[in-house]
């Protein structure tokens, strides 16, 4: 027998500190008003030192489980997408599993650059609809600060600390809630537009990596422009084509909150008015797989999202991957 998946719960937390433009505009040669322009984005959360990407996803799974209604021993499975996790081992999903008080449950993270949670998502629902598990966390957290070199003006303008999380449940059989289907792709010779040079096996962290500034992000800001506009316009082509849907069929885009340049390109494309984009870039900047979650929890605690909408997820993220995921809520 198989199920259909609804999202129970969302939950999303930003650390306190803030780092506007105007802050940043001392640091490198730049502008407020040029980075609000470029991309969209007046400030960003920065989490403090004792906050690490397991604190970020714990305190969303929380806020998670109390609007869905659930106690932590309801959770089955944990899973959390991250390009910054706490260690390399143990696992950030494992500690997360820790300090929520889970059970022993399978916890592992995800690693799919920004695209991280919609992957999430697409794994949560194989478990939910094969009838294997009844209640899936899914979170996306991300402490970027710490892998951004605030020498560079192409990336340090971009970059925010925060996380989100759903919980992925069985719908009821008379539940209107669904998801329709999902999407993600993954094309390696788009790799090194957006990467992290050191910190694996090709480039451990040595001296040498350190002397080159490999240990922070690298981007190539305007071949990542393009094929974001691409990827995201393709998933959500194939999202609308597999359910035989038209733009008009869906109530809210949620995409990723990379750059408000980035979003409008997409909404245009799709010919989506702007009152139906969920947008939460301006207080928040790029999170990474944190940005969805972040944005959605939001679109849905202040009453945007409302249960029996189509609501459709697109992202693209550092591989160069990109999904979409298409849902009733």
């Amino acid at each position: 027998m198989m199920y259909n998946s609804r999202i129970s719960g969302t939950g999303s937390y930003l650390p306190e500190k803030q780092l506007t433009n105007s802050d940043i505009e001392k640091m490198v040669d730049t502008t407020a008003d040029w980075i609000k322009d470029r991309t969209g984005i007046s400030s960003r959360h920065v989490a403090k030192m004792s906050e690490a990407t397991s604190d970020i996803g714990a305190a969303s799974a929380l806020k998670a489980l109390e609007m869905a209604g659930l106690k932590v021993d309801d959770i089955d499975m944990i899973i959390t997408a991250t390009i910054t996790p706490d260690h390399v081992m143990p696992n950030t999903a494992c500690l997360i599993q820790q300090k929520i008080g889970a059970r022993n449950v399978m916890s592992f993270d995800l690693s799919a650059a920004c695209s991280g949670f919609i992957f999430g998502l697409s794994v949560a629902d194989q478990f939910i609809r094969t009838g294997v598990h009844k209640n899936i966390l899914v979170i996306g957290a991300e402490v970027l600060t710490r892998i951004v070199n605030y020498q560079d003006r192409g990336t340090c303008i971009l970059f925010g600390d925060g996380g989100g999380a759903a919980i992925v449940s069985r719908a009821e059989e008379n539940s209107e809630s669904q998801f329709y289907s999902h999407h993600g792709h993954g094309e390696g010779r788009y790799g090194d537009l957006l990467m992290l040079p050191a910190g694996g096996s090709k480039t451990p962290f040595n001296q040498e990596a350190l002397s080159k500034d490999e240990q922070f992000v690298i981007m190539k800001g305007r071949d990542i422009f393009k094929q974001a506009v691409r990827t995201m316009s393709e998933c959500c082509s194939e999202a609308l084509n597999a359910n035989k849907m038209q733009s008009s069929d869906i109530d809210w885009l949620i995409p990723h909150q990379a750059n408000l340049r980035i979003i409008n390109a997409v909404a245009k494309h799709f010919d989506f008015p702007k009152d139906k984009v969920v947008i939460e870039i301006e207080d928040v900047g790029n999170t990474s797989a944190g940005t969805i979650p972040i944005a959605l929890d939001r679109a849905v605690r202040d009453g945007r999202l409302q249960r029996g909408q189509n609501i459709l997820l697109a992202a693209f993220g550092g591989g160069l991957t990109s999904g979409s995921l298409l849902f009733k809520y």
